[in-house]
């Protein structure tokens, strides 16, 4: 029995050896952070959202029945727990004279309604820091959603359509000059993709074979002051074969810029954006591109233009820890194209006009836990028609109450 004992010290000591080594040498460091948040919703009609109404974009349109009836006058709720969310943050040795961190986040929306419940990819991303520089690869915001500055509504759909929204893969280089930081990113598309005649895919950014092109200058007043402004280039092929069966590389080029302020004093924080841009239904935008001529009747060849999107928004909120009071405001319309729409349409809410909201809220916060409520009122004009610039006519106002009570649980 001794013996026995002896000899499985013989190997067990090695083992533990090996793993204190192992230890004293990792300089890996994981750290879980997220929450886990309960949303409780009531509509006074239906709306145009995304998983069983939880993200939010806008009132249904008007549709009355033969006796004159809106259909869509129809008050609902839900409630539901999908935006519950687990980070992953990770720390490892200096590779190429820089400190290497990462980043895997997900949540339980999923991609779809089929699907919602199920855990989706939200960031996973790898940066290098030297002392001034940083790069970033993987799946990130968008630039145009600044992290400094944007919305803090309660509702998740964060002053969507008014503010850019989603995330996607990319390459980040970002500059560090003082105060000034200069930022350039190549970008993919895949969970906010463009909308064609194919549907809603990536396909169309990918087949121009060139990546979206983006470029930002923030500056920096310690923690008090943020001010910015963007640009960004984008090109999509929106069919490479023609209804006719001919091969067609023609293109749909847009631009979108963007200008923010953020001022934080003791008692509130104000942020102030506006966006005025092309083509964006891919961040949750109201807007598209369409055919403004048929170069080749037989062959099917035509050319697009792109139609333009101003949105403006602000968010002011106090700053207490216990107790805040905020209000978003936000407004977007549909300017049409610089050129006559002769064919299609496609895009998202292309046959809204303009749209406002309002949205006050109030927050309790208490160690970890946080109470929350916000009304939330959204007013959509619909065009019935349209005029040559592509602009909705006719119009027919919308309008859709949210009340929306939210229960969250941090954790670090």
């Amino acid at each position: 029995m001794k013996k026995t004992i002896f000899l499985m010290l013989i190997m067990v000591l090695p083992i533990i050896s090996f793993s204190q080594e192992e230890k004293k040498e990792s300089k890996f460091k994981l750290s879980f952070s997220g929450f886990v948040k309960n949303d409780f919703f009531w509509d006074s009609r239906k709306t145009v959202a995304a998983r069983e109404g939880h993200f939010l974009l806008w009132p249904s349109a008007v549709s009355e029945d033969p006796d004159g009836n809106d259909r869509n006058a129809k008050a609902n709720f839900n409630f539901l727990s999908v935006q519950s969310r687990l980070s992953v943050g990770i720390s490892g040795p200096d590779a190429f004279g820089a400190k290497i961190s990462g980043k895997i986040e997900g949540d339980f929306f999923a991609q779809a309604n089929d699907n919602i419940n199920l855990l989706r990819l939200r960031h996973a991303f790898i940066k290098m820091n030297w002392t001034n520089t940083e790069l970033l690869f993987g799946q990130y915001w968008i630039p145009m959603f600044v992290t400094g500055c944007f919305p803090g509504t309660v509702s998740f759909n964060t002053g969507v359509p008014m503010q850019p929204f989603g995330r996607n893969p990319q390459i980040r280089l970002t500059q560090k000059m003082g105060g000034l930081k200069l930022i350039a990113v190549a970008s993919s598309q895949r969970d906010y993709v463009s909308r064609g005649a194919a549907g809603v895919t990536g396909e169309y950014l990918r087949n121009s074979a060139m990546p979206e092109l983006s470029a930002q200058l923030h500056f920096a007043k310690e923690k008090t002051v943020l001010a910015g402004v963007g640009a960004s280039f984008k090109q999509i092929v929106p069919q490479i074969v023609t209804g006719q069966g001919y091969a067609t590389d023609e293109k749909a080029s847009s631009y979108s810029t963007i200008a923010f302020l953020k001022i934080k004093t003791s008692p509130i924080t104000v942020k102030l954006e506006g966006i005025y841009g092309q083509n964006m239904p891919d961040v949750l935008s109201i807007g598209g591109f369409a055919i403004t001529d048929s170069t080749n009747l037989t062959k099917g060849f035509v050319e697009y233009t792109a139609l333009t999107t101003m949105s403006a928004w602000a968010d002011i909120h106090t700053n207490g820890k216990k107790t805040q009071f905020g209000v978003f405001a936000g407004y977007t319309k549909n300017l049409g194209s610089a050129n006559n729409v002769v064919g299609p349409i496609y895009g998202l809410g292309t046959n809204i006009e303009s749209l406002y909201r309002v949205s006050p809220r109030i927050m309790f916060n208490s160690g970890k836990v946080r109470f929350a409520l916000e009304g939330e009122y959204t007013v959509a004009n619909y065009g019935s028609s349209r005029d040559v610039k592509g602009i909705p006519t006719d119009i027919t106002s919308a309008s859709n109450f949210r009340m929306l009570a939210a229960v969250y649980y941090f954790f670090k």
